[in-house]
């Protein structure tokens, strides 16, 4: 008797993305694939382990942790769809936790710097006095939330705080990176070489797909607008390569190889 297929990640992949609106699956393609080849594009689905999702999710987290959340919810539904499918034994939803930790800053020591690129330290700047602006509106949202005496429980005064504490904890983040920033600038410039803020073009060697990053520091990584964080596996392997190279991050599904085929300022 023949030997019953097993449905392989990859292939869940497709079929879960096969399964989604046109205009879901346009947006959730690249990360639910880039997840499958992270665990191995033709391993078991039934054997995927959770120490492999909260791998990906870790090294996801080092791109940035603001927009890592946003970033994992195709890869979320694609196991909820899978576990639905009753192609996963266990649910592992849960362990594709994007994990912050903060430092605490003891009394009477310095606080640390934030190094930024200029194009970094702008936006952050804009991005906080566009936050600041906000402030009048939201005053007044509350007010009138406080003076809405028809409900027992007020939920509505309870969200507009909890959206009003979200906008001033922004502030206050935005507003200590700034104070430590330093900016860097005046470096010497390295030719064709992958350095901090350069636009990399890439190639993955076994899908053929092409992508774009930007290097840049921690605090300015945005996976969603495809800034990644020199601190990230592929930012330390990418860094100090040049045009035609090719290099290889390590996944627990195997290696994903890329080619530099570009870089520019």
């Amino acid at each position: 008797m023949p030997e019953e297929h097993k449905a392989t990640i990859g292939e869940t992949a497709t079929q879960f993305l096969a399964s989604l609106p046109p205009e879901d699956r346009e947006g959730s393609q690249q990360e639910v694939y880039r997840f499958a080849r992270w665990c191995g594009w033709d391993n078991p689905m039934a054997e995927l382990r959770a120490s492999a999702v909260a791998s990906y999710a870790e090294q996801a987290a080092s791109s940035g942790a603001a927009d890592a959340v946003k970033r994992l919810e195709p890869v979320r539904a694609f196991l909820s769809y899978a576990k639905a499918k009753k192609l996963l034994k266990t649910g592992l939803v849960a362990h594709l936790k994007v994990k912050k930790v903060t430092a605490p800053v003891s009394a009477g020591k310095a606080q640390p710097t934030h190094s930024l690129s200029p194009e970094g330290y702008a936006q952050i700047k804009a991005e906080l006095e566009a936050l600041k602006r906000q402030r009048p509106a939201m005053a007044e949202e509350l007010r009138l939330a406080r003076a809405d005496k028809d409900f027992a429980e007020n939920a509505p005064l309870d969200a507009t705080r909890e959206r009003q504490g979200q906008l001033e904890a922004r502030i206050r983040e935005l507003e200590s990176i700034l104070k430590t920033a330093v900016v860097a600038g005046g470096e010497a410039q390295v030719g064709q070489r992958v350095a901090p803020g350069k636009r990399v073009t890439l190639t993955d060697l076994d899908s053929g797909e092409q992508v774009q990053y930007t290097l840049v520091y921690p605090k300015e990584a945005s996976p969603l607008h495809s800034k990644i964080s020199i601190a990230s596996p592929l930012g330390q392997t990418l860094l100090g390569k040049g045009q035609g190279e090719e290099v290889e991050v390590s996944a627990p599904g195997g290696k994903i190889g890329y080619r530099i085929e570009a870089i520019e300022d």
